[in-house]
């Protein structure tokens, strides 16, 4: 008998690419629907955090239901004797992988919590054995060599990473809109890269030598998304003890270069030794010798850096390597380095104040965080969650009629144009200052310019087609002086640029 009748494989091909499919992308709900047909509940297009509260999805449960049945019976036919072709076996394998991560992501959870409150016993795992249990029961069958030749600790190591990254991600990364959509996205091929299955097969070695930078104005998350990405690293399972070798919490190391002068800038990142400088009394490590293998190194306000200091750091980013202030002796720095900067690092090499080699191994990966206002562009209606998400932190069990009190004051004092300059540590000020005094003055802000105002919405994507056209050509025509002018320089007809004015906007620029 085949292994798989037709409407079994279809499914079990969805599984497959759910198995190894960015969670946060629109192909995860491609995937469901897909699987479950008529039995698939239509849901948000964006998978994110709602009222501080991880809840299940409705076709998750769904396809549990259905996958541990089907896992289960074709189990059986190959312990029976069925003939299966190694696009069967995979099928028949990532079937299994869903299934057993289902069974234990509760567990993982629970794990991740412990070590995140200090809880973390020193015992084993008290799950482990259960899974490998399961794994042997579904993988290991008799007369069946199984192509992908899983190794039941390197799967559950996968797992537990898997659940970390979901969980900071997801819990870190809040809002409903398009561009956090997309954030979450980028943060998890940060993490994994764009293939799991590669990855999973030899990447996970190798992710340190990534150096990620992280860009974006200020207020932005830089620091939670090197944070996720810093406590999601791979950490290996030691059978022996039963035990993950390392905690992930406390394994990101942050340093904000701008609040240091270049001395201790040093020090902080090499060492130094003692004599070395005023001050150096005694022998001390720095954060790149303290840094373990699966730590990381955060450096925020990257492009703060000295130029000496850039390229002092990029030998390390190149050999690996370093020396203590005051030192000759090599050592050696065997962690990751995620950069941050909200500066234009392109301006910033073009003027000098920048090292183009250095930004060259930084940006093997990089990421952008988008501005409040990108996000609310996208979609006004998430004010109120984020503003929820902040009011839980506050006031707890008060947090909806707070967070209904302070959206209220928001759209009345300050409407939803309002462009957010301190972006989300803006919002969450703003929150504090209507719960203690019922109000919020913003800090005055410069008018901006007619050119900047246009860079602002075609960054938050608000124009059409056209509209960009009118705008772009009023601009030019106010600095130009004349249609014939702007008509040479927009490579325009004459009459074309002057149909497109806007006279309103053109009196505002004037």
């Amino acid at each position: 008998m085949p292994l798989l009748t037709a409407k079994e494989r279809r499914f079990a091909e969805q599984i497959s690419r759910l198995v190894y499919c960015n969670p946060f992308v629109p192909e995860r709900i491609a995937c469901e629907k897909e699987a479950l047909g008529d039995e698939f509940t239509e849901t948000p297009p964006v998978w994110s955090l709602r009222a501080g509260v991880e809840t299940e999805r409705a076709n998750l449960a769904k396809l549990v239901e259905h996958v541990e049945p089907l896992a289960e019976a074709l189990r059986g036919r190959l312990a029976g004797g069925a003939r299966a072709d190694r696009a069967e076996l995979i099928l028949y394998e990532d079937v299994i992988l869903y299934t057993l991560y289902q069974r234990d992501r509760l567990d993982l959870q629970k794990t991740i919590a412990s070590a995140l409150e200090g809880r973390s016993s020193p015992g084993p795992i008290p799950y482990w054995k259960r899974f490998k249990r399961a794994f042997d029961h579904s993988l290991s069958i008799r007369g069946v060599d199984m192509p992908s030749g899983h190794d039941a600790a390197q799967i559950f190591t996968i797992f537990f990473q898997i659940r970390r990254a979901f969980y900071h991600i997801f819990s870190a990364i809040v809002g409903g809109s398009l561009p956090a959509a997309r954030l979450r996205a980028s943060v998890w091929q940060s993490i994994f890269s764009h293939d799991l299955r590669r990855y999973s097969r030899v990447l996970y070695k190798h992710m340190a030598d990534y150096t990620t930078l992280v860009t974006g104005p200020s207020g932005t998350g830089k620091e939670l998304v090197a944070r996720a990405i810093g406590q999601s690293r791979y950490i290996p399972f030691d059978t022996a003890s039963e035990r993950f070798t390392e905690n992930f919490a406390g394994s990101l190391h942050a340093l904000n270069l701008s609040a240091l002068s270049p001395t201790l800038i040093e020090s902080e990142l090499f060492g130094h030794k003692r004599g070395s400088f005023t001050g150096a009394v005694a022998d001390r490590a720095g954060w790149l010798e303290v840094c373990r293998p699966l730590d990381t190194v955060f450096l925020d306000e990257i492009g703060e850096l000295d130029p000496a200091l850039q390229v002092k750091l990029l030998r390390v980013l190149q050999t690996r390597t370093f020396q203590r202030l005051g030192e000759t002796k090599d050592r050696r720095f065997h962690g990751k380095i995620i950069a941050a900067t909200n500066r234009d690092l392109a301006d910033e090499m073009l003027g000098g104040g920048f090292r183009a080699d250095f930004y060259y191994r930084l940006c093997s990966d990089i990421i952008s965080t988008p501005s409040l206002y990108e996000q609310l562009a996208d979609d006004p209606e998430d004010l109120y969650n984020l503003v929820l998400f902040i009011a839980k932190g506050i006031v707890g069990d008060e947090a909806e009629n707070l967070a209904a009190e302070v959206e209220g004051w928001i759209q009345e004092h300050l409407g939803r144009e309002y462009p957010w300059p301190g972006n989300f540590r803006e919002l969450e000020q703003c929150v504090r200052n209507v719960v203690i005094r019922q109000s919020y003055q913003p800090r005055s802000q410069p008018r901006l310019d007619a050119g900047e105002r246009l860079a602002r919405e075609v960054r938050a994507g608000k124009l059409t087609a056209d509209e960009l056209l009118r705008w772009y050509c009023t601009v030019v025509y106010a600095q130009c002086g004349s249609y014939q002018a702007a008509a040479r320089r927009l490579q325009l007809d004459r009459r074309t640029v002057q149909a497109k004015i806007d006279r309103t906007l053109l009196e505002s620029i004037r």
